[in-house]
């Protein structure tokens, strides 16, 4: 089995929320004829990564935007990862629904990792990583800065994520996208990432967590990747059944973890020379 994703390599429109719809939509009719299961967007396309970000300005869970993407969902028979700054309980929140092909949304899920260091200080984070099935494959999403934090990834993957989709809407993303191969090497989970383009931005891309073949050979785990100003559609086929096998057999994921030695990871002590301005 192929998991097909579309991966939207495009800045929105600041505020300009048809506009950014209207390319939504358009981007699922294209990538539902090329056959993707679901279309992946940068961060909060439906808005745009408009900072600092208002609760005025944000949108309702249950705005029509949405239903209107999912009715889109439904007419092209494909999924989406739709992003958007929402209204959360106080403070706008940065959020991804994952919608499947009839319409439904299977998840919602706000980024943990905000960036506190800078204007996402006033954004309400999300307190857990979630994961969510779409059509017998398991989905978690991570959110840009989300994406820094290997325990980002490795709850995805102890929640049973196969595949993790990263909507994300930065720079300088060498050392960004290496990391990304490597989240999915490390916890044998497929990765795309949807960025938008710009120079310095873009290198949207996917890794196979699939690293060598069955002689112990090393591959090259890329699916994809974009450059930086390129404008478009990208598409990543995941093969499911090889990586099911591959994740079954190999040494990696929660295989062999000696967890009694991590107790430190749950230490919310921040000493010399992590401090910084902002932290809680």
């Amino acid at each position: 089995m192929t998991f097909k994703v579309a991966i939207l390599q495009s800045r929105a429109e600041n505020s300009n929320i048809k506009r950014n719809i209207a390319t939504i939509i358009c981007s699922m009719k294209d990538a539902s004829k090329h056959g993707a299961d679901i279309l992946l967007l940068p961060e909060c396309f439906i808005t745009g990564y408009d900072l600092p970000m208002t609760y005025e300005k944000s949108i309702s869970c249950e705005d029509e935007v949405i239903k209107k993407v999912c009715e889109a969902a439904k007419t092209h028979n494909i999924g989406v990862v739709l992003t958007s700054f929402t209204k959360g309980e106080v403070q706008p929140q940065n959020t991804a629904f994952v919608i499947n092909k009839t319409g439904e949304i299977l998840m919602k899920y706000s980024k943990v990792h905000t960036c506190d260091f800078a204007d996402e200080k006033d954004v309400e984070a999300g307190t857990e990583f979630k994961v969510c099935d779409f059509e017998g494959i398991k989905i978690g999403i991570m959110i840009c800065y989300d994406r820094e934090y290997p325990e980002s990834a490795r709850m995805l993957m102890l929640k049973g994520a196969e595949i993790i989709l990263v909507p994300n809407d930065c720079g300088s993303m060498k050392p960004r996208i290496q990391a990304l191969s490597t989240r999915a090497y490390e916890n044998m989970v497929g990765i795309a990432m949807a960025n938008a383009n710009g120079h310095n931005a873009g290198c949207s891309c996917a890794y196979s967590p699939i690293c060598w073949d069955k002689n112990g050979i090393c591959t090259d785990n890329t699916i994809v990747l974009a450059d930086d100003m390129t404008e478009g559609l990208y598409y990543a086929d995941f093969d499911m059944d090889a990586i099911r096998e591959y994740r079954s057999t190999e040494m990696m994921g929660n295989t062999f973890r000696k967890v009694g030695a991590y107790k430190g990871l749950l230490d919310a002590t921040i000493s010399a020379p992590f401090i910084r301005d902002g932290q809680e």
